[in-house]
């Protein structure tokens, strides 16, 4: 066991040390500072840009409710505030599974998906995951924890060729990102990391049950950071969300229907 430890940081210090200066968009994240990223989606693939003005559909944080971007805090990165931008421990168990044979896992942190976004996509390679680890730790030191989280909620995609939680707010719910209640954030956040995948409760206009059980834990959590209270957990969990059909629709649908045929017979 020691010998493999101390084979995964001489190898692991090897390739920092060679990324470091030639491999991090140092250019990009200090110009990220003061700007703001559009996307474009063309081709079937998104492409960023590094803009000065700020893009019509960007959300800024300040306007936010603070239930909306806790919701992606609590679901993709609960300690978001208070860490570095990297879990080293989870670093050091995905280099380690990777020299052991097994696929090198994605980022983790909020500040490395990010990073995944706008430099390194979807490619996983160890060289790869150490650019990361280098390029997150610059962005952290570069931006401040709400420019970072700002970024993030306007790039990420939330389905096909849905970019940034503007985008997201109006597409399903037809509100405004600042307009959204805690259920409505739950499910947004409820759809990363694969949102082609679980959108399907949108498309089935009813919350799956893999969905109603996230989106009810997202909740739950948002109380438990106190950002909603234990009464307005209830009301929210047992409500419906704007695009579902709702029991009693459903029932009288149903007796519509039987209706319908007695009087064509």
């Amino acid at each position: 066991m020691l010998k493999k430890m101390i084979l995964l940081f001489i190898l692991v210090g090897g390739l920092l040390s060679g990324y470091l200066f030639t491999q991090v968009p140092v250019l990009n994240i200090n110009k990220l500072a003061n700007s703001y990223v559009k996307n474009e989606y063309r081709n079937e693939s998104i492409h960023y840009r590094i803009v000065h003005k700020r893009p019509r559909k960007w959300a800024s944080l300040k306007a936010l409710p603070k239930h909306v971007y806790y919701a992606f805090i609590v679901s993709e990165d609960w300690s978001f505030y208070n860490h570095q931008g990297v879990d080293l421990s989870q670093i050091y168990m995905a280099i380690k599974d990777h020299l052991n044979g097994e696929k090198l896992r994605g980022a983790s942190t909020i500040s490395q998906q990010l990073i995944k976004n706008l430099y390194t996509k979807s490619e996983r390679s160890l060289k790869r995951k150490v650019f990361e680890l280098f390029s997150t730790m610059y962005l952290e030191n570069r931006l401040t924890k709400d420019k970072i989280l700002e970024t993030y909620l306007n790039i990420i995609e939330f389905g096909e060729g849905l970019y940034g939680i503007t985008e997201a707010s109006w597409f399903y719910f037809k509100k405004r990102p600042d307009d959204l209640n805690p259920k409505e954030a739950a499910f947004l956040a409820m759809l990363l990391p694969n949102p082609k995948v679980y959108s399907q409760s949108f498309r089935d206009k009813e919350l799956t049950e893999f969905a109603n059980k996230i989106v009810n834990s997202i909740l739950n959590k948002l109380k438990v950071v106190k950002v909603i209270t234990p009464e307005e957990l209830d009301d929210y969990r047992d409500s419906n969300l704007s695009f579902e059909k709702t029991k009693v629709q459903s029932v009288k649908n149903k007796k519509q229907i039987l209706e319908d045929e007695f009087f064509e017979l």
